[in-house]
């Protein structure tokens, strides 16, 4: 059975320079879906943080031409939030975002640590959200690992010291993260398609139960953005190798390893 693509009515999409003419660029990892919703809308509204003359920008930087955007409008004293604020302190350790009641994170720290003592160099990894997330602050930079993040980077790098944190960079957990050199920016699409393309040699994930076969199950939970299947339905698939980084039970002393 033939399923039909969804067309909206109307897309509102958000970039860091435009041109009068509706070119669009973005930046960082905010490409994120943007330019695949300015595809698949009748009329696309676009916010910028620059709006620029006609051949101003590079035709060669950008991402989204203006024969899909039909209005430009200018981001006026806009503030851009930070959801998940995760660094790596000076002198040792880290400073990572906790859920609530989630209290020590030095369980979380350790699965991380053994999570890259399985990494083999010059491989590419997908990390999922949660303690997945971790893993890059243990890798040996010259193992040359590039960790793969769905909503749109390759060469996710350790998290920033204080004070180079941007909120245009970050990993799909919505924590602040930084690019090892090399590391390359994607639309979501393209992102997706590296899973599905089975590029990737490897990927971390969480889970909200498993059982001694390794079988993996993934939910929404109800009133938690995020806290679903996300990507794993398509890397569980997609993946030559599988790691599931979670904890034993759950908040409430419910275990979740049957």
């Amino acid at each position: 059975m033939l399923e039909h693509a969804i067309t909206g009515d109307y897309a509102f999409v958000k970039c860091w320079k435009a041109d009068k003419d509706g070119n669009l660029i973005f930046h960082k990892t905010a490409r994120n879906f943007n330019p695949d919703i300015a595809t698949a809308a009748k009329i696309v509204i676009a916010e910028a943080d620059q709006i620029v003359e006609v051949g101003q920008l590079d035709p060669d930087h950008i991402h989204c031409p203006g024969i899909y955007v039909d209005r430009v409008v200018l981001g006026i004293n806009e503030q851009k939030r930070i959801e998940k604020f995760a660094f790596r302190m000076m002198g040792g350790g880290y400073d990572e975002p906790k859920e609530k009641g989630e209290g020590d994170v030095s369980g979380r720290i350790k699965m991380a640590q053994r999570a890259a003592a399985e990494i083999v160099p010059n491989t590419y990894v997908n990390l999922g959200i949660g303690i997945p997330t971790l893993t890059p602050n243990f890798v040996d930079p010259s193992y040359n690992i590039y960790f793969h993040s769905e909503n749109g980077l390759l060469g996710t790098g350790e998290y920033p010291l204080p004070g180079e944190e941007d909120p245009d960079l970050i990993n799909a957990g919505k924590e602040t993260v930084t690019v090892k050199p090399g590391g390359a920016f994607l639309n979501t699409s393209t992102a997706f398609s590296i899973i599905r393309g089975n590029h990737l040699d490897m990927s971390i994930l969480g889970g909200l139960q498993v059982n001694a076969m390794g079988d993996l199950a993934n939910w929404i939970i109800p009133g938690k953005l995020v806290k679903g299947m996300g990507g794993a339905m398509d890397l569980v698939s997609s993946v030559r190798n599988i790691l599931v980084l979670m904890s034993m039970a759950d908040k409430k002393g419910g275990m979740k390893f049957k």
